[in-house]
C-alpha cells in the first residue's frame, strides 16, 4: 500500500479544460527545485471528499470554519480554526463540516527545502517527530499571523521574480518555525543523560520500520531482544532505561506501535488479515488476532467492520 502521490493529488483536484479555478501544479516547478504549491481552500469547494491515506509529500493547512481532521489512529479533531501538518509517515483525512470554509494550504517535498538547509532532514524537526500530534486549534491572532505567510507565498508563487523559489523557501521555513512556536513547550530537561540517548535511539529505530508499504518482507525487528542487539546493549538495560525515561517497558512500547500500525493497515488497505499479520512479523494469523484483541479490545475483523477500509 503506497502513499498517494503529488500526481494523484492534482489528478483529483484539477478541473477539466472548460472549468475555471481549482488547484493546478505550478508551471515552473519542474526545474530541479523540488515541488512547492500553495492555494486557497476556497479552490476546493465542490471537489470530492478526501480519502483517508498517506501522502508522499508534506502539507501544512490552516482551515477557517468548522471541520474535522482524522490523523493516524487518534480520535478525530473537530474545530473552527484548525492548523494541521501532514507528513509522508502519517495517514490523514480532512473533512469540512460547513459550506462556509476558507483558509490556505501549502504542499512541498524534501527536495524543495534542501537548497535552503543542506543536510537538514525534516523528520528531525520537533513538529515532525514520531508521536507528535500535528493537529491543533489556534487563536484568532495566530490565525492572522499564519494567513499572512500563506498570502506572501501566494503572491510570490505567481510573480516573475527570478529568485522567487529562494524566497518561497524562506517563507516556508518561516511558516514551519511559526508552527513549532505554537506547540506547547516541552518540559525542560536538566541534562541529556545516557539513558535518554538510548531511549531516543530506540524510538528512532522503532519508527524507522514504519509505515508498512507491503506485506513482504516482514518487520526485521520484532522483540525487545532484537532492539537490544541492534543498539548493542543488554536487553535488561534497555528495558530499565525505557522504563525510567518513558514509564513503559520495551515490550509495551513495541506492542503499542504494532497495534497502531495494525489499525492503520486494517483501515487503510484491502490487505487480508493474514497479510497484515505477515507484514508485522507475526508467525501466524491466530497469534496476530490474539495480540490485536488484547491491545485493541476487539478482533481485527470486528475492527475493520466498524471503521471500514480503503476509504
Amino acid at each position: 500500500m503506497k502513499p498517494n502521490t503529488l500526481a494523484a493529488f492534482y489528478d483529483a483536484l484539477t478541473p477539466g479544460p472548460a472549468s475555471a479555478g481549482g488547484v493546478v501544479p505550478p508551471p515552473d516547478m519542474g526545474q530541479g527545485v523540488g515541488h512547492f504549491n500553495v492555494f486557497s481552500l476556497a479552490d476546493l469547494h465542490g471537489t470530492p471528499p478526501m480519502t483517508f491515506s498517506r501522502r508522499d509529500y508534506y502539507k501544512i493547512t490552516l482551515c477557517r470554519g468548522l471541520s474535522q481532521v482524522e490523523c493516524a489512529d487518534q480520535p478525530p479533531h473537530v474545530g473552527a480554526n484548525t492548523l494541521f501538518l501532514v507528513t509522508p509517515r502519517v495517514p490523514y483525512r480532512w473533512l469540512p463540516l460547513t459550506e462556509d470554509f476558507g483558509g490556505y494550504s501549502c504542499l512541498f517535498d524534501d527536495a524543495f527545502l534542501l537548497p535552503a538547509r543542506p543536510g537538514v532532514v525534516l523528520a528531525e524537526l520537533p513538529i515532525f517527530q514520531p508521536g507528535a500530534y500535528p493537529v491543533w486549534e489556534v487563536a484568532a491572532a495566530d490565525c492572522a499571523a499564519v494567513e499572512a505567510i500563506f498570502e506572501k507565498m501566494l503572491h510570490e508563487l505567481g510573480s516573475g521574480y527570478a529568485y522567487k523559489h529562494d524566497l518561497l523557501r524562506t517563507y516556508l521555513w518561516e511558516l514551519i518555525h511559526l508552527v513549532q512556536k505554537l506547540q506547547p513547550a516541552p518540559s525542560p530537561l536538566a541534562t541529556h543523560s545516557a539513558a535518554e540517548r538510548v531511549a531516543t535511539q530506540f524510538t528512532e529505530l522503532l519508527e524507522r520500520q514504519f509505515p508498512r508499504l507491503s506485506p513482504q518482507p516482514p518487520l526485521r525487528l520484532r522483540t525487545a531482544a532484537d532492539y537490544a542487539d541492534q543498539l548493542a546493549v543488554h536487553v535488561n538495560h534497555l528495558n530499565r532505561v525505557l522504563k525510567e525515561t518513558t514509564g513503559h517497558t520495551t515490550t509495551a512500547l513495541i506492542s503499542r506501535r504494532l497495534t497502531q500500525e495494525a489499525k492503520l493497515l486494517l483501515r487503510q488497505t484491502t490487505w487480508s488479515v493474514s497479510e497484515v499479520a505477515d507484514s508485522l512479523g507475526f508467525a501466524d494469523v491466530a497469534h496476530f488476532c490474539t495480540f490485536f484483541k488484547r491491545h485493541a479490545g476487539q478482533t481485527p475483523g470486528d475492527f475493520r467492520r466498524v471503521v471500514g477500509f480503503g476509504v
